[in-house]
């Protein structure tokens, strides 16, 4: 039997200042990823895992949303917005964002998406769980190599989930929380209204507690949270490459994608699942991989660019090498800079020839 039409809060309020200073000029589910925000891949996955209508739970910079996406039309959702006037943390804003919701039944499933993820796991399944268990959330688990930096999500034999354990020095699993919960209605209504709420915290441990079902929907799709810089642009390449199917993306599967207005010189060597943003250049002789360029950015003659960000308008003389660095939005790098390891170029800032090198001058 079908369901009934399907609901969907996505926590977008966060201020991204792990990719500042890229999130200084838009919040980090607008930021282009494989050719489109980062949050319209987010949304076609949940049209396709059978979601209808979507409430965006947005905080910071809250007008952009709509400027970008309308009523959803255009991802066969409908879309409404809530803002936030002061930051709710992700059980308040889930709470906040409720009163948007269209259906009225205590037991509808309701999911909620936190827009660090990108997930390609399968979100019908999830709901379905969900409803058969009759559970009070269901919480989407993946398994990582390192959990420390993550809530890690003991589950019994059943899969009941017996503790949640935010960010603990000595995890007693590597199972985590992925980002993707469905809610029974009536347990989002019963999260305090007005204040600010930390499901992971406060919301799931105080379920657990008190005897209700949260259960662990376990599985090994790829998943990444792309809140850092080095994790951006690895889903950035990700998608274009294809690893992880995106209907969301302006092109086929690749090394590369070039957007409208993009060139790139006979010569010039743009892999690794780079995309050349509308309007952007690379010159002769330059190589390009595993980065993403942002619109109107330029790389100049003989200039290397290594799993990179460039923002809008950022240029990058002849020679220049980056490798791992961060280029904010009009900035200027000069021949013979060489920026590595992270480095963060704030927005404007003008790097006069040979200002920065990580290495000796040979």
């Amino acid at each position: 039997m079908p369901r009934e039409p399907l609901e969907a809060i996505v926590l977008v309020g966060g201020q991204g200042t792990r990719l500042r200073p890229l999130t200084l000029s838009a919040p980090k589910p607008l930021l282009p990823t494989a050719g489109v925000p980062f949050l319209a891949h987010l949304l076609a996955r949940a049209a396709a895992g059978g979601v209808t209508h979507v409430v965006l739970a947005t905080c910071y910079k809250a007008d952009m949303f709509a400027a970008h996406f309308g009523d959803g039309a255009a991802f066969g959702l409908s879309i409404d917005y809530v803002q936030e006037d002061v930051p709710l943390d992700t059980g308040g804003g889930i709470r906040n964002a409720a009163s948007s919701l269209r259906g009225s039944g205590a037991a509808d499933p309701v999911v909620v998406l936190n827009c660090d993820i990108l997930s390609g796991h399968d979100l019908g399944a999830q709901v379905d769980l969900h409803i058969k268990a009759d559970a009070a959330v269901t919480l989407h688990l993946v398994e990582v190599a390192d959990p420390s930096p993550f809530g890690v999500v003991p589950t019994d034999g059943a899969g009941r989930v017996t503790a949640f354990l935010e960010k603990t020095p000595d995890p007693v699993t590597n199972r985590i929380n992925a980002g993707c919960y469905v809610f029974r209605r009536e347990v989002i209504g019963r999260i305090p209204a007005g204040r600010r709420v930390s499901v992971e915290r406060e919301t799931f441990p105080g379920l657990i507690e008190a005897g209700e079902l949260v259960l662990g929907y376990h599985e090994q799709a790829y998943w990444l949270d792309v809140g850092t810089p080095q994790a951006f642009v690895r889903g950035s390449c990700d998608l274009v490459l294809g690893r992880l199917p995106a209907p969301a993306v302006p092109g086929p599967a690749g090394p590369s994608l070039l957007l409208a207005g993009a060139w790139v010189a006979a010569g010039a060597s743009v892999s690794g699942g780079t995309v050349v943003g509308a309007g952007a250049s690379v010159s002769a002789g330059a190589i390009v991989d595993g980065s993403v360029l942002f619109d109107g950015a330029a790389v100049g003659e003989g200039a290397v660019v290594r799993d990179s960000i460039l923002g809008r308008g950022a240029i990058v003389a002849p020679g220049a090498v980056l490798d791992g660095a961060v280029v904010g939005d009009g900035a200027y790098i000069g021949a013979g800079n060489e920026l590595a390891r992270g480095i963060r170029i704030w927005p404007n800032v003008r790097l006069e020839p040979t200002s920065v090198r990580f290495s000796s001058d040979a």
